[in-house]
This record gives structure tokens, C-alpha cells and sequence, in this order.
């Protein structure tokens, strides 16, 4: 699928406006890391339940830890998520 510089500018402004931010999943992460946050932010509900009952043991904490480095890769590929649903949008 080619696209040309108009519809990828469209594309990309709607991502930004509509997209999850880093700064903000990492703040979630920092302030309401617990509550998993950062995880019900980026759309992957059942992985923060699933963290939130894992608290209960050791292996919560360290998913929390883990996830700081996670984090970046999640919200890329949120936002690719939704690059294909505006883009499947317009091709429509």
C-alpha cells in the first residue's frame, strides 16, 4: 500500500492527538504503577489485571521493574495499533 505525503501528515496528526503519549504511560507507571496504570493506559486490560493479582507475590514487583524497560515498546506498538485503524479508515 503506497500512501503519499499528505495522507501520512493525516495520518500522523491524528496519531499524535489520539495516540498514548511516553511521558504519560511512564508517569503512570511511577505514580500508579501499582494500580497498573500505565498498563490500562496503553490498552492491555487483562495483563494489568493480571499484574495486580500478582502483587500479591514476589513476581508483581519484579513485572513492575521489568515493565519500565517494556514501557517504550508498548506505546509503539499502541500507536501502531491505531496508525492501521486511521489508515484503514482512509483507505476505506
Amino acid at each position: 500500500m503506497t500512501t503519499d505525503i499528505a495522507t501520512r501528515t493525516y495520518i500522523e496528526a491524528r496519531l499524535a492527538n489520539e495516540g498514548p503519549s511516553m511521558t504519560l504511560a511512564y508517569f503512570f507507571w511511577l505514580f500508579l504503577g501499582l494500580f497498573s496504570a500505565h498498563r490500562f493506559y496503553l490498552g492491555k486490560t487483562g495483563t494489568a489485571i493480571l499484574q495486580i493479582i500478582s502483587y500479591f507475590f514476589v513476581v508483581g514487583i519484579i513485572w513492575f521493574v521489568i515493565d519500565a524497560f517494556l514501557l517504550p515498546d508498548l506505546v509503539r506498538a499502541r500507536q501502531e495499533e491505531i496508525r492501521r485503524r486511521i489508515a484503514s479508515g482512509i483507505v476505506s
